[in-house]
Formats: C-alpha cells, structure tokens, sequence
C-alpha cells in the first residue's frame, strides 16, 4: 500500500503531534511519504524521525503552482492514496482530484469553523476550506463528537471514519527537573505550593479566560496555589489583562511556547484543558503518560478517554466555577491526584498508542481503496418502518445494524427513512427518503442486497397502501440485481389478493427468516413452498437493558426511588374493549394497592400512546408516572428491565422485556402478540375487543406470586432467543462472502 501525506508544514500542537505518531509507526506497514507546502522545523523533525519527506514550497496559501508537481510525483510513484491533513493542505488536495483517479481523504482534526481568529481570514481561509471540505472522498475524525459533528453538517456517513490519536509510550520522556525548569522560565520554586498548568495557543476556542476565571477563584481559597499558562498566541494581551483585572499577578505566569513540553508537564502537579471545542487533544496523552492528574471540559472526544472520578475530573465547557471547584478538590488532596494520575496512565497506554492508531489507518485505507473502486456502494440497503419516532421498529433498526457490524464491522448499510437526516444522526449510517423513487431505483443500482428489515411489514391489517410500498421495493431490488433477504419478519396477516402478491413476492427472495413459528405457518397458509425458510427470532432481543441506566430514566420520569414498577405499554386501537380506559385503569390501581407498584406508562410511538396513557391516568385512584416522549430505545429497554411486570399491547414492549427476563401479560390486539407469546411461553394473553378483568388480575397475581420462577424461565429462553436473533445476521454475511468468492473477490 502506498499512501502519500499532505501537510502545511507550519503545524504545531495536536495536528502535529498526531502526524508524527502516525507516520512513526505508519512507515513499518505502508509506503508512505509526506509532502510539506513550506520547510521549517515540521519538515526537519519528520525527517529526523525516519520519515520519507519533501517539501514543494507554495509562494503563498493561495498558490497553485505546486499542483502540478505534486500530480507528478503521485503518478511516478503510484501513490494509491492522498491524506491531508488541515486547512492548505485540503486547498491543495481538492483541486489535485480533478485529474487524480485515486480516492482523496482528510482528517479532521479539529472543528474546521473554529480554525481561524481574525474577520479575513475567518471569511477566506475558513470558507476555501469548507468548500475543499466537500469535495474530499473520506473523513477521518480524530474523535466520535468529530464524526457526529460532521454528519450533522451534512456529511455522508458511509464516507467518515473514526481514529484516536495515538502516542509512543515505548521510551520515556526527556524532561528538566523542577527546580531547572522554574528557572528556565523565571519564577522560583517551592514544594508547598501546587502548580496547575494550562498548554495550549491563546485563541477564544482553547478558553484560556475559562481558566484564568477559575484559576482566580481557586486562588482565593488555597493560598498554596500557582498557575501556569503555556503557549503563544494573538490573545495572550488579553488574557494578560484578565489576569490582572482577576489579582493573579502574582500566582499566574505566561510561559510563552515551550519546545520540550514534557518538562512542563513535570513541573505542574495538575494538568488542565479548558477548550470550547477539541477533537481528541494530545495535551492531555502527553499529560497521562507522565501519569498527571487531569481537570478538562467535557468537550468533544475527551468523555471518551477521562471518565469522570475514574480517570480524571470533567467540568462543563466555560463554567468556571464547576472548574475551580475540581482544581480545589486536588489541590487537597494528594493521594487522590496520584491514583488519578495512575488510572490515566493505563487507560491512555492500552487503548491509545501509535501502533494501534497506525493499524487503524491500515484498515481505514483497506476500506477505502475496496469501497473507491467498487460499483456496489452499498452491501445492504435496508427497507423498514424507519424514521416514524416508534420506539419498536427504532429497536429493530438499531438492533439489525448493530449485529450486522458485529459480524462484518466493514459493512456498509444504508437506511431507507421517513426521517433520512435523523436517522444518520442517530445511528451513524447513511440513509435517504424512503419515498424518493428515482433515487430509490438507483441506490438499488448500487446495492449488494435489500434487507426488508424485521417487524411485521408483511401484512395489510395498519393499510394495504403499505404492503404495496414494500412489495415494491422488493421488485425494484430484484431488478436493479440485488438480493433479497426477509429478515426475521413477522408475516401477516393478509387477506384476499394480497395474500398472492405477497406469496410471489416470498417465493422470488433469496433468503427468508422468520421471528416466530405462527408467522412460518403463515407463509405455507399462502402457499409458499420454499423449505428453506427459518424461523430465528426478533432482532430486538439481541438488544440488553442497562440497570443503571434504568434507574436514571426511572428517576427522570418522576418514579420515588426504591419503589417498584408495573410497566404499561397500550395503544388506541379501533377494536379496543368500549371501556378499555376504565378496565385497564381498574387492573393497574389493583396491582399498584395489592403489590405495591408504582404504574410506570411506556410509549412507544412518539405523542400517540402518550395520549393514550394519559386517558387512562385520569381514571386512577393513585399516581402514575410516564416516560418522556423522547426517550431513546436504549432508555425505553433499560427501562422495562428495571420492572417488576410488563402489562403490553405493543409488540416490542413484550420483547423488551422477555429479552430483559421481566414477566410479561401480552394484550392481544393483534395476531402477532399472540404469536410471540406463545413462542416464548408465555401465555398470559388478553384479548382487547371484550378485555376480562378478572383473568388480568389473574394474571397479575401469577406473576408477582412466581416471580424468581417466571423470571427464571424468562431469562433461560432469552438467552436461547438472542442467539437465534443474531443469526439472522449471521445469514446475510455469509450470503455475501460466499457471492464475493463466486465473482472472485477478496
């Protein structure tokens, strides 16, 4: 693999550092080389390190003239990649693809909107680089809030990749000594005192003034305390009249641009990052690996190396007081700094080294270089009810997409939604309006394979206008050459000619699982005679609850803590018993004054069940409580697994909870509630046109009166049932790798 870097060559800080560790340990697995715009010291330390480099000097930022050299030296020597990195380079890169037939890729290494103080070159330099920004091939972001922050920009998906910056923790730092140190830059030193050291360039986004406010009011407290401010930048006079306006005169000191780092971070006793905005800083690695107690704003990528009390202290992004509150808390206490420190330093060695950063550039380039030249962009196209703010069919989503890159972490999805933008927000996929039929047809094209992707999409009970939409699309794959696989779906019901049209439509796919044994009865009803049809189990399953997290949303919708609940999940349905509001409220004030449970109401379609609990709620004896209509799927699992019993007319309500081991009483308003019943062994169902009272509370003292023993048999089925959910996964992987081998492909 040959892979050409493109870099300014003035780069300090983070993007500096990151290229160096890249390209360290980058140099033993590909050919690579890097391209400097300008000589300086840049140029001269890569090179120091063993890197092949060269520098083809631009006049100015703006200057061309270097493209044509460049193109040269790429096809000379065949170079199959160019990756920029920062502002000139992407200038150059974007205008080199107008005769380069090799994919193009940028990391990002910081928000782009940020890069640029002063109002010119704001508008210019910000805005060239926002426009080269959209004609790059791929992304890397240096963090998982980078990734996020593009594809809310717009984006593609599919197209950004996600990369931690890496360090060489192989040798040990150089650094001078304290007392050497304090020298160097002035100021004496005392043991007693506990120094706190902020690095960074003196711009808006790195929120200097956030430190120097804290720093202030921690001073005021804890005479013993000592700043320090390392950097250079066009705002450093401001921050120097900051400091005065705050008394820091004496206990704050500018240190201006330190080359050895390490030797200030030897010197501070606490390390800091005060950022309105950062990718995945390398200040705070360089601060780990001399095992620094670290404060920092909770801010882009850094959640996911400090964890709160666990690996350092995070504070909200520009509250200062949060911030002097936690410099205070280590400036008392020294052993917590050194065990905070430790935990840094592991976290920070095992999970963030050049080696595993370099490896990570392997792959990425390997997937690149596959997805540039291939003419199926997409390995599954997935068709569903999909971006309609409904908690089940957002589950079954989630749930596919998850065990399709737990078996092929490469695959490339994309999602047909009602809500194209969301769902690539939410889930990090591409994705398109299901009903843009041009654009359907040639995304079809392009594809490998359609999933129809679980739930009950089969069937014309909701409308046959729906059943339509899916037969169709499942046509237009089959034409455009794509694979069509039934995907753990529910089947039926059907009625009339619909029956035959689904039948024909069956009988064509390439594959087919079903999530239950009545939907597998169903499609021989039909007459479809295919036998290799199986019945595996609903994608949801494979999803867990979290307990934690279920206490917290517990908490968030208002239910007492350490109190029980029973878990409603209902519907406005047309056949609903006349007085279903009034029996239902019955049932629940029973189980709430008999077992002590507090009525938790669960929506799952986004405001409708809402107003449904609701109804129900006004004719209750006592309180009840109902979580918020925005709550994720992760939120709504975690929260049935955290009751005592699940009351539900919604299908997926009743697969949360078996998937959880929590016992359920299905309301049967629909075959396949019944159906899932019965496959999981649970038949306390209850029919919803004429509901029985008497066989609810039944039901109800069955389960509170044998909960470990339901519970246990729950939780035994559940595990057989998530195995059998992720081999539907496991069924379209192994059709694709086996079509790969046919046509000859790695």
């Amino acid at each position: 693999m040959r892979v050409l870097h493109l870099i300014s060559g003035g780069d300090t800080g983070g993007a500096k550092t990151h290229v160096f560790a890249l390209l360290d340990a980058l140099k033993n697995m590909a050919k690579v080389k890097i391209v400097c715009l300008m000589p300086g010291a840049f140029y001269e330390e890569i090179r120091a390190r063993g890197v092949d480099a060269t520098v083809l000097p631009q006049k100015s930022r703006l200057d061309l003239s270097v493209v044509g050299a460049l193109r040269t030296l790429i096809e000379e020597e065949q170079y199959e990649i160019v990756h920029a990195h920062g502002a000139r380079a992407n200038f150059i890169a974007q205008r080199l693809k107008k005769n380069l037939h090799i994919p193009v890729i940028t990391t990002v290494h910081s928000d782009y909107r940020l890069d640029f103080d002063g109002l010119y070159r704001k508008i210019v330099y910000t805005g060239l680089n926002m426009l080269a920004l959209r004609k790059m091939d791929y992304y890397i972001a240096v963090s998982s809030s980078f990734r996020n922050m593009l594809i809310s920009r717009g984006f593609q998906p599919g197209r950004i990749h996600t990369v931690y910056n890496g360090m060489d923790y192989s040798e040990a730092p150089v650094f001078d000594d304290k007392e050497r140190f304090a020298k160097r830059i002035g100021i004496p030193y005392s043991p007693d005192c506990i120094y706190v050291g902020l690095i960074g360039r003196h711009d808006f986004v790195k929120g200097h003034d956030v430190f120097v406010k804290a720093a202030a009011q921690a001073a005021r407290k804890n005479p013993r305390l000592r700043f320090l401010i390392a950097g250079d930048g066009e705002g450093r006079e401001a921050l120097v009249q900051l400091a005065k306006a705050e008394g820091l005169e004496d206990k704050l000191v500018f240190t201006g641009f330190i080359r050895d780092i390490y030797s200030f971070i030897n010197f501070i006793d606490i390390n800091t990052l005060s950022s309105r905005s950062e990718s995945f800083p390398y200040v705070l690695l360089e601060g780990a690996r001399l095992r620094k107690a670290t404060i920092s704003s909770a801010v882009g990528g850094i959640p996911d190396l400090i964890t709160d009390g666990e690996t350092g202290f995070l504070f909200p992004s520009e509250d200062d007081t949060a911030f002097a509150d936690r410099i205070l808390e280590l400036a008392e206490d020294r052993e917590k700094r050194e065990r905070l420190g430790d935990a840094l330093y592991r976290r920070a060695t095992e999970n963030f080294s050049n080696e595993s950063l370099a490896r990570a550039h392997i792959g990425i380039y390997e997937r690149v270089l596959k997805d540039y030249y291939d003419t199926k962009k997409y390995d599954v196209v997935l068709s569903g009810y999909y971006g309609f703010h409904n908690s089940g069919d957002d589950a079954l989503l989630k749930a596919i997409l998850d065990s399709l890159h737990r078996e092929k972490p490469d695959i490339r999805p994309l999602v047909l939604s009602a809500c194209p933008r969301e769902t690539e927000l939410q889930y990090g996929v591409d994705a398109m309006y299901r009903f843009n039929m041009p654009a359907l047809y040639r995304i079809m094209g392009k594809a490998r394979m359609l999933i129809n992707g679980g739930g009950s999409l089969l069937q014309d009970v909701t409308s046959s206008q729906s059943l339509w939409y899916y037969l169709w699309v499942m046509r237009i794959a089959r034409k455009r050459g794509a694979a069509v696989y039934i995907y753990a779906n529910g089947i039926g019901p059907l009625r009339g000619k619909n029956r035959l049209r689904a039948a024909r439509a069956i009988e064509k796919t390439e594959l087919i699982s079903l999530r239950d044994t009545a939907s597998l009865e169903e499609i021989k009803s039909m007459g479809v005679r295919r036998t290799d049809a199986r019945v595996t189990a609903d994608p949801a399953l494979a999803l867990s609850a979290c307990r934690t997290k279920g206490a917290a949303v517990l908490q968030k919708a208002g239910v007492p803590e350490g109190r029980r609940c029973i878990g409603i999940s209902l519907l406005d349905w047309s056949e609903n018993d006349k007085a279903f509001y009034e029996k239902m409220a019955e049932c629940i004030d029973y189980a709430a004054q008999k077992y002590d449970l507090v009525p938790l109401f669960i929506p799952m379609k986004k405001q409708a069940d809402s107003r449904t609990a609701a109804k129900i709620a006004t004719h209750l004896a006592g309180p009840s409580y109902r979580l918020e209509d925005g709550a994720g799927v992760a939120e709504v699992i975690s929260a049935v697994g955290s009751c005592a019993l699940i009351i539900g007319m919604r299908l997926h309500a009743l697969i949360y909870a078996a998937g959880s081991g929590v016992p359920v009483v299905g309301l049967a308003y629909d075959p396949k509630v019944t159906g899932f019943m019965e496959y999981i062994g649970q038949n306390r169902i209850c029919n919803i046109d004429r509901l029985d009272t008497e066989r609810l509370k039944q039901y109800i003292d069955e389960v509170c009166t044998r909960q470990t023993e339901i519970r246990s048999a729950l939780s035994q089925k559940a595990e057989e049932l998530k195995e059998k959910a992720e081999e539907n996964a496991k069924i379209c992987v192994r059709f694709l790798e086996e079509k790969d081998k046919e046509n000859g492909k790695k």
